[in-house]
């Protein structure tokens, strides 16, 4: 009897605190939504703001339905196209109830430059990018906030001066490689491949010193280039894996453990170099070294810096070579692709190209000619290599727009996600037109055309991207040197754009062509 009286008054004693708990989460939650409720009317007081946007599917508070057709997309490699139908269906500005946070998700150029600019100090990007990238990136100027993130882009900044991207002669020697990897008889050839390979050589000679040379065949270089590329890529692919499914991602280990051993490759190859700017840093503090190699090493510059340690020098290596890598190769992969499938821009920018006389540009020269700059912007807009981003509020907050029925300010609390979608945004009619949705060059010569923020392929506000000078310098290189050599272009893929969606984007079937010489 005693043992019954004891689980008895177990049993009671334990619903009773069931009871109080459940009644505690109550009570805090009706406080919460009052506070909340509190600190919407004092914004919409102050700013006019409404407390809410658009709603996506109010029967879907899981989110669950969401993800679902996100992840249906995806199987059709058309999220960006998935996106851009609910802009349209829904409006500029609408929002999603998940379990986790609420979601608002924007296109509008208003909205996109409050979070970018004028009210930067509201949103931050360190938690949402180290929920994807942390394993793979770590700490660095593209997934930190505050005073690191400053630190890191003022460490950076040197490494994009106009006097390191003038130097056209660090692309030069990367030209040869590439065209004797492109058959001149037409034969069929991916440029994506190549354009990959030629920024990754590229940027990692800026960044050590030291070229992968992954254009050169039957090199254990390449083969060590190889290796790295596909650890790194499937680094990105899993990031992407990751910010999709959330914290339902750690219930499948096979995918973690996968990643995790090839992020370890990753690293490992870009510590060899870390390892050698570590040791020439002592030496230079010993007096028994010089500089290993003339001009800018970003790998030497950074070791200077004493409160920078060998795993903050690799995680901004890769936090670089992210954008280095994937920024220009995307560009050069996509306008190639546009190319072979518009044979009048095609001729006109090899008119433009032939006005050189066979010569090399210099970097003023490359900065006067104005249609492959053309080519290069309307390629952006369309396919921007940052389709995407998200930001958290990190206090009570107001968008400009998309409040109420879509007209008024908007109220958005902390702790909520902002989506902005600069693809969507760039192929609106009422920035670029009725054609918005094609490929023509020819919209930038119009004096009218400022679409001011309604066109951020490289960013905007504070966080601009520090390289894009350097991307669009490489991309306007390398096109001329290969229009140079090759007199036409064959399109040999039949298929419409899709895309390859990571971390950036590119095509999903490549840049298959043709080149003849004459």
């Amino acid at each position: 009897m005693d043992i019954i009286h004891t689980a008895t008054s177990l049993a009671g004693n334990m619903s009773a605190f069931i009871v109080i708990a459940l009644l505690s989460i109550l009570v805090y939650k009706l406080v919460e939504r009052q506070n909340l409720q509190s600190r919407a009317k004092a914004f919409e007081q102050k700013y006019g703001a409404k407390p809410h946007a658009p709603f996506l599917k109010p029967s879907d508070p899981s989110g669950i339905m969401m993800l679902a057709r996100i992840l249906s997309a995806n199987r059709k490699h058309d999220i960006l196209g998935f996106f851009h139908s609910l802009f349209q269906h829904h409006g500029s500005t609408f929002m999603n109830y998940t379990w986790r946070r609420t979601t608002y998700f924007t296109n509008d150029p208003e909205n996109i430059k409050c979070a970018l600019s004028t009210r930067f100090e509201d949103w931050a990007i360190k938690a949402l990018r180290q929920e994807a990238v942390k394993e793979l990136l770590g700490d660095g100027i593209f997934t930190t906030d505050g005073a690191f993130w400053a630190h890191s882009r003022a460490m950076l900044r040197p490494a994009f001066e106009k006097s390191k991207i003038a130097d056209l002669d660090h692309f030069e020697k990367h030209i040869q490689p590439l065209l004797s990897q492109i058959p001149t008889d037409g034969s069929t050839v991916d440029l994506q491949d190549l354009y990959h390979r030629l920024s990754m050589d590229t940027s990692m000679e800026l960044l050590t010193g030291q070229s992968t040379d992954s254009l050169e065949i039957g090199t254990a270089s390449r083969q060590e280039a190889d290796d790295f590329i596909h650890n790194f890529q499937y680094g990105m692919d899993d990031a992407t894996v990751r910010s999709r499914l959330g914290r339902l991602y750690f219930f499948l280990p096979h995918l973690w453990l996968k990643a995790s051993k090839s992020i370890g490759q990753a690293h490992k190859f870009v510590d060899r170099y870390v390892d050698r700017a570590m040791k020439h840093k002592a030496a230079l503090k010993a007096g028994t070294s010089t500089r290993m190699k003339g001009g800018f090493v970003f790998l030497e510059e950074l070791a200077q810096h004493d409160e920078v340690d060998a795993t903050r020098i690799r995680n901004e290596t890769l936090n670089v070579l992210l954008a280095g890598r994937d920024t220009t190769a995307s560009l050069l992969s996509n306008m190639w692709f546009m190319l072979a499938r518009n044979k009048e821009v095609w001729k006109k920018l090899q008119d433009e190209v032939d006005e050189l006389s066979g010569e090399l540009p210099s970097y003023e020269t490359l900065r006067d000619m104005k249609y492959i700059k053309y080519c290069a912007q309307e390629t952006l807009r369309l396919f921007p290599p940052v389709p995407a981003l998200t930001k958290l509020a990190v206090r009570d907050t107001v968008l400009p727009k998309g409040g109420g029925d879509g007209s008024s300010p908007l109220f958005v609390p902390k702790g909520s996600v902002l989506f902005y979608n600069m693809h969507s945004m760039m192929r609106q009619q009422s920035n670029f037109g009725p054609d918005s949705e094609e490929w023509r060059p020819e919209r930038w010569s119009d004096p009218s055309l400022r679409p001011g923020w309604a066109y951020l392929p490289f960013g905007g506000g504070p966080r601009v991207c520090l390289g894009q000078q350097y991307a669009l310098t490489e991309t306007y290189y390398v096109t001329i040197r290969l229009m140079q050599h090759f007199r036409r272009i064959e399109n040999r893929d039949d298929q419409p754009w899709k895309e390859k969606l990571t971390v950036t984007c590119c095509s999903l079937n490549g840049t298959q062509v043709g080149l003849y010489k004459d």
